[in-house]
């Protein structure tokens, strides 16, 4: 006896009469990536350049971008781009600690004050603390 077919062309069981629990899972849906507009992906771009080039920390990120003296492009899209790029905000936090001492020996404390300083690097105190617990 054929199958019955799918619209994709696979075969349907044949109904026995008895209702079987179906043991397929639906898959999460794939990240939807968002629709960018030219700014958007031209920042998201050079955040990541940015990113590969050295540590920044996302309120370090989002001004570099967005500086007139840096990249220039709106706090808007400097935003969405730090947003939406690629970043461990933690590991980042955790190289620019590493950064600072392989420069200079601080104590504890003062390097955690750089780290999220607004004057300084800008991370969270929150990975301030933790990348300190990494390279101390």
């Amino acid at each position: 006896m054929a199958q019955p077919r799918t619209k994709g062309g696979r075969s349907k069981p044949a109904s026995t009469g008895a209702t079987a629990k179906s043991t397929t899972q639906k898959k999460p849906a794939a990240k939807q990536e968002p629709k960018m507009t030219s700014g958007q992906k031209n920042a998201l771009q050079a955040a990541q350049d940015y990113l590969d080039t050295m540590p920044f920390s996302k309120a370090g990120l989002i001004q570099q971008l967005s500086s007139s003296a840096g990249a220039g492009f709106s706090k808007a899209d400097a935003t969405f781009a730090a947003n939406n790029v690629d970043a461990d905000w933690n590991r980042e936090a955790v190289k620019a600690a590493q950064g600072y001492l392989d420069t200079m020996p601080m104590s504890k404390n003062a390097l955690i004050q750089q780290l999220s300083s607004t004057a300084g690097a800008g991370f969270t105190r929150a990975q301030a603390r933790y990348a300190v617990s990494k390279v101390y």
